[in-house]
Parts: C-alpha cells; structure tokens; sequence
C-alpha cells in the first residue's frame, strides 16, 4: 500500500509517499481502508519532533492522525463491527499513520461515520472533536449559562468547539481576523473580537471557561479574563504535572515537565484559577456522542480546502500557514 511515511524529524522534505506492508491485524483491531485524513496541526509538530519527550515516534512511520474509510477486515475478538462498515476515527497515540491506504484501528477508537457526511467531511472531526469534546465535558465540566472564550474561533478546534459550547448552553467569545468575522459568528460566536485591531484582555472579563491554543504569551493574557475559580484548559502546553501522571511518565519526564509549566501554574495560582493541560485521547465511544450530534444538525463540519494524497506535504504546509478556516483533508481513495 502507499503511505506518507516520515523517516527523520525535521527533514527539509517534510515527508514522501512510499509503499510499505499492509498492516497485520491483531484480535481486537480492524483494517479500515482510508478513504480521506484531516490534517492537524498535531502531524506538524510531532513530524518536527516537537513532542518527542513523551510521544517518541521511531523513524520511520506514517503520519496522521484523523481518518474515515470503510472496513475490510476484523479481528477474531472484534465484537462491535463487520467488514463494510463506514467508519471513522482519530487513533491512539503509537497507533497512528492514517495518511497510508489502510490502517489497523483498535476497535475501542472507532465509530460509525455520520450517516450525512462525506468521506472528507466525516475526516475531518475525530480529533477536533474529540479535543473540544474532552475540554469541555471531561475537564471543563461547561454548564448552560457559563461564559467561554474560544481562541482562534476559525481554525480547526475552534470552528468545532465554538459549536459544541453553544450546544452546551454556553456564552461564546472568540478571536480572528478580519476576514473570518462572519463564519464564526454564523458558527453561534457571541463575542467576536479581531485580533488585528484589538486585544482581548482589554475586552474580556469574568470568564468561566478559556480554551487556549496559542502561544505562552496568549496564554497568561487568557489568565487574567477569569473569574476567580475560572477554568483555563490548555491544549498547546505547557505539560502539567498531571499529565505526566497520566501518561505513567518517568521520574524525569515528570520533573521537566513540573518545571516547564511552573510559571503558569503559579500565576494562575496568584490569580485563584484553575490551569490545566489536555492532549486528547482516541475514543470512540465519545466519537459517537458527537455522531448523534452531527446527525441531529447540531454540529457541522469546516472545510477550508480537500487535497489529494500525492500534495500532503502541501497541505501540511497549508495548516502551517494558520490560514485555513476549519480543517484541511487529504483524499487517499
């Protein structure tokens, strides 16, 4: 099969399309032949080895991280799906490469496809979905009423939590440029502020919720739009200390990462709010809650731009741009 394989981080060539082995399949997994990826900016950083302290990916492997396809084959002990099923599904850390032909998904990530999406819309949520899914459900624990502050409200994670925090009940405020002013607001965006002419922490105050994806100097700016007991969930880092717990990291991994987030942590301290860390997980158990809400009309997807499977470098730089609204996908078939 043909896959987008990375055989060095920080290669100048990003990455290249070769043919390797089908995947062989333990008992709990099925092979999903991968009609479409997203892309996110995830496959960016670890194709640059930027999270290489605690997802050490050995060269080389296949990049990608969100698919959907269709199923081929299931293993002796698969309970939940059979060979047909349109399926899609962001999977577990060292269990990715969905930017190849097929793929061997442990069954436990997967979920039936939303019965209305393309193939390319279907690709495009898993992880978005899954990220915006488990900072405000999981973590954020987001109540009707409350007020959250969505940054980046047109990239990827934004266009799906600025929806699913509506959905919730929630007020929203948002950041973006200029041009993106109407899609976020047609998205449910209460408050949308422009980034290029003025500065959030001048217009935000006594915010409950905050879902930061951008840089450390963003992120202490975002402290300071809580309420005392607020919430500031980061998905860009730094790693806290109890992820490290999380991830059953070694003393010394632990250690790093206590001393990369120390500042944050006792800032946010000072200012009597909360300040987590979240890289999301694969689950598809969750993936079909969000099903439910897709096929209800509650949740759609965002699509910038589709390229086909020989241009992944060029998609991958695309994303890297920051300028794309929603998300980017790849048509593998």
């Amino acid at each position: 099969m043909k896959a987008f394989i990375i055989d060095k981080y920080k290669s100048k060539e990003g990455g290249k399309i070769e043919n390797v082995p089908i995947p062989v399949l333990k008992a709990d997994e099925v092979l999903v032949e991968v009609y479409a990826a997203g892309i996110n900016v995830l496959d960016s950083k670890i194709r640059k080895g930027e999270f290489k302290l605690f997802l050490p990916y050995k060269t080389p492997f296949i990049l990608g991280h969100d698919l959907a396809g269709i199923i081929t084959k299931v293993g002796a002990q698969v309970q939940k799906f059979q060979v047909g099923d349109h399926v899609y599904a962001r999977p577990a850390d060292h269990r990715i490469g969905t930017f190849a032909e097929f793929i061997a998904v442990n069954e436990a990530d997967l979920a039936i496809k939303p019965a209305a999406l393309t193939m390319e819309e279907a690709a495009s949520i898993p992880l978005v979905g899954l990220t915006a899914w488990q900072a405000f459900i999981e973590k954020g624990q987001l109540q009707k009423g409350e007020r959250v502050f969505i940054q980046a409200g047109s990239g990827g994670v934004g266009t799906f939590a600025i929806q699913l925090a509506k959905y919730l009940g929630a007020t929203v405020a948002t950041t973006t440029g200029t041009a993106n002013i109407e899609l976020v607001k047609s998205l449910g965006a209460d408050v949308v502020i422009d980034y290029r002419k003025d500065d959030f922490e001048q217009v935000l105050n006594d915010y409950d919720l905050v879902l930061n994806s951008q840089d450390g100097l963003t992120l202490e700016k975002s402290l300071k739009v809580l309420k005392p007991g607020g919430k500031l969930i980061s998905i860009s880092g730094p790693p806290d200390p109890d992820f490290a717990e999380q991830i059953g990291a070694s003393w010394f991994v632990k250690l790093i990462m206590r001393l990369l987030s120390s500042k944050v942590r006792k800032k946010a301290k000072m200012l009597n709010v909360d300040f987590s860390f979240l890289f999301m997980r694969a689950s598809g158990s969750q993936l079909n809650e969000i099903t439910m809400l897709i096929n209800a009309g509650a949740i759609k997807p965002v699509i910038d731009k589709i390229f086909p499977f020989q241009s992944a470098n060029e998609a991958i730089a695309y994303v890297e741009s920051g300028r794309a609204k929603g998300k980017v996908v790849i048509k593998i078939k």
